[in-house]
């Protein structure tokens, strides 16, 4: 792309897409490591909740809950939405129903790459002093945790694979970036809205975004990176609330 005001746009989009979605989040999850560092007690005996309660009463608490999720919906929503509107088939970056075996056994594959060596980085991490300790869910023992942390695990990973791989390293394309240098930019910020989460996050976050940002590249199938992201996340998320307290190697 060679026109200089069509770059200044697609420029601006961009900052405009990062500002309002994951970008704002990596702002927010920087100062909150930095708060983190500051405290007396160690990061390694400090907590941190993925998903919280938002509100004390529970059917308000699940509606906070579900608005979060809406949320997510709606950042991925945006990021296919400008990739058609520029003129860019969703088919084109793998959101399409051409291949639904190989893309859930690709996903099957991808989780399990990541899942398992990631699993073993936190618990290095934590015991080197780098990390928080992760609780995947704090929320109450209610008749809809398990259906909400299933939703918000399918929600961030719509939200983040679409903004993060398809839309940005495809906007970074247009603006004349090299595949590597996209690959990496999408990679850092993804790990820099999971620093609230120590180094251990950051570092996970970063494989895991060139990891998943090459296997795009190569393949251009979205809906494996999405179904990848989303069986690790609901491992995390629902396993976590069905196993504390019953096993002592969880926090």
């Amino acid at each position: 792309m060679t026109d200089p005001r069509t770059r200044r746009t697609l420029g601006t989009e961009v900052l405009v897409v990062l500002t309002v979605t994951l970008g704002l989040s990596a702002l927010r999850s920087a100062l909150s490591l930095v708060d983190s560092l500051l405290q007396t007690v160690p990061l390694s005996e400090q907590q941190v909740a993925l998903n919280a309660p938002a509100a004390q009463a529970d059917l308000v608490d699940l509606a906070l809950q579900l608005v979060r999720v809406l949320q997510l919906v709606g950042w991925g929503a945006l990021g296919a939405y400008l990739l058609v509107r520029g003129g860019i088939a969703l088919r084109a970056v793998g959101l399409d129903a051409r291949r639904p075996g190989r893309d859930a056994l690709g996903a099957a594959g991808l989780a399990a790459l990541i899942g398992v060596p990631g699993l073993g980085l936190y618990l290095t991490a934590r015991a080197l002093g780098v990390s928080l300790t992760i609780a995947p869910s704090t929320l109450d023992q209610s008749w809809w945790q398990l259906p909400v942390l299933i939703l918000s695990a399918l929600a961030n990973s719509w939200a983040e694979e679409i903004v993060m791989v398809a839309y940005l390293i495809t906007r970074l394309r247009q603006l004349g970036w090299s595949e590597n240098g996209a690959l990496l930019v999408q990679a850092l910020l993804r790990g820099a809205y999971h620093l609230y989460q120590g180094l251990g996050g950051f570092v996970g976050n970063v494989v895991m975004g060139l990891v998943f940002g090459r296997v795009w590249q190569r393949t251009n199938r979205l809906w494996m990176l999405v179904g990848a992201h989303a069986l690790i996340d609901v491992v995390a998320f629902a396993g976590y609330a069905l196993l504390a307290g019953r096993v002592g190697w969880l926090p």
